[in-house]
């Protein structure tokens, strides 16, 4: 049994302070965070129920259901706490609390956060609102953070979330160890497929300086790995970079909600998975019965295919664009198996070289023979001009000479 730690992906630097400074409870965010302003919600949430039916599983920290946006979110019936008895201690020999069996304890407030952004429901006090806000929140405590997850909770984790039936599955934590290809995670990773689950991850925080690794479970085949952009739609400087990466979403000043009510906000690709799991939420909750009904892999190709790309295809910085969950609700009259290149900057054509030519080109020629019958025709109305003068002067002479002037 390979025994790899686990880490939930921390603020980047930029965000550090504003994460430790956040208090449970925190104070509302009274606006529309920039993150949902760049989304048409009436548009988006446009014959999907906004979610309604769908389940999420919540692979986290755990999920508050104090926050009153919350608390009609998650279902703690389905709710599991997969720490072991004795979770592990700090550099300081201090252990986090367990907390509840059903995983709706979080002293963390990442677990809180993701949730968030998947299925908040509408409050009066705030803008913030969930993609999918009518979804059902399955909170599986397997985190915390002295980092007590390993590889083999994570799949433990995963079975369960396949075992109560969830649809989506976000994970928001990450390993950049190596796992042998039959390693646990992997194995639960692929029964989860193997059983229609959209499978969502984060690729972690570890691109600073175009560092270039596999973080997994986001690297597994199948997975839809999420990289972080910003308000400008590139990738955020911290998002992990590789060939792995499948889409990217907003990951700067992401607010949410946090333990006790109010809201915070954080950076990383930890707030990004979620935003795409709400997406993928929203789309199987609209195509999900009868001859409609999409698999996870129609799923994951819709949400690749109708990303915001600025190359033609697939980049190891932001994968196949970022998500434009309007677009992927919206641009759904056919259901595909994989994405195609067929937008975004291409190479054109390079320009063929003006040929050289010795001496006197085409144009000259024309130039100077145009310029030689304006002169030529010219001159040629003042010799007639002056004839008809000399003329003229002649006649009026001999006239006078005959008259005997």
């Amino acid at each position: 049994m390979l025994a790899s730690g686990l880490t939930l992906p921390a603020a980047a630097p930029a965000a550090a302070a504003a994460s430790t400074q956040c208090n449970f409870p925190s104070e509302p965010y009274k606006g529309r965070p920039w993150s949902l302003q760049r989304v048409l919600l009436n548009e988006l949430w446009r014959g999907t129920g906004q979610g309604a039916g769908v389940k999420v599983a919540v692979i986290d920290t755990g999920v508050d259901v104090e926050h009153e946006q919350l608390k009609d979110a998650v279902d703690p019936s389905l709710g599991k706490n997969l720490l072991p008895k004795k979770p592990k201690k700090d550099e300081y020999g201090r252990a986090q609390p367990r907390g509840k069996a059903d995983g709706t304890t979080d002293t963390v407030g990442h677990g809180t956060k993701v949730a968030g952004i998947i299925a908040a429901r509408p409050a009066d006090d705030t803008g913030f609102v969930g993609l999918a806000p009518k979804a059902t929140i399955i909170p599986i405590k397997q985190n915390d953070a002295n980092g007590s997850g390993t590889a083999e909770s994570l799949a433990r984790a995963i079975d369960y979330a396949v075992k109560v039936h969830a649809d989506v599955i976000n994970i928001s934590q990450d390993t950049a160890e190596a796992l042998k290809p039959d390693s646990v995670l992997k194995a639960a990773v692929n029964r989860a497929l193997a059983q229609d689950v959209v499978v969502v991850a984060s690729a972690g925080n570890d691109g600073l300086g175009g560092n270039v690794k596999e973080t997994y479970p986001a690297s597994f085949p199948g997975v839809l790995a999420v990289a972080s952009s910003d308000r400008n739609n590139e990738r955020a400087p911290f998002s992990q970079s590789g060939e792995f990466v499948d889409v990217a979403a907003p990951g700067v000043d992401m607010i949410s909600t946090v333990p006790k009510g109010g809201h915070c906000a954080d950076n990383g690709t930890s707030f990004s998975a979620p935003y795409v799991a709400g997406v993928a939420a929203l789309l199987r909750a609209k195509h999900n019965s009868g001859d409609d009904r999409w698999t996870q892999r129609n799923i994951v190709a819709q949400i690749e295919q109708t990303a915001e790309r600025s190359v033609a295809g697939h980049d190891r910085l932001v994968g196949w664009g970022v998500v434009d969950p309007v677009r992927a609700l919206t641009e759904d009259d056919e259901r595909i198996e994989q994405p195609v290149a067929k937008e975004g900057l291409t190479s054109g054509k390079k320009p063929e070289p003006a040929k050289l030519v010795l001496g006197e080109t085409e144009q000259e020629r024309n130039e100077r023979l145009a310029t030689y019958v304006l002169v030529g025709g010219g001159t040629s109305v003042a010799v007639v001009i002056g004839t008809s003068l000399i003329c003229r002067d002649w006649r009026r002479r001999r006239g006078a000479a005959a008259s005997g002037r």
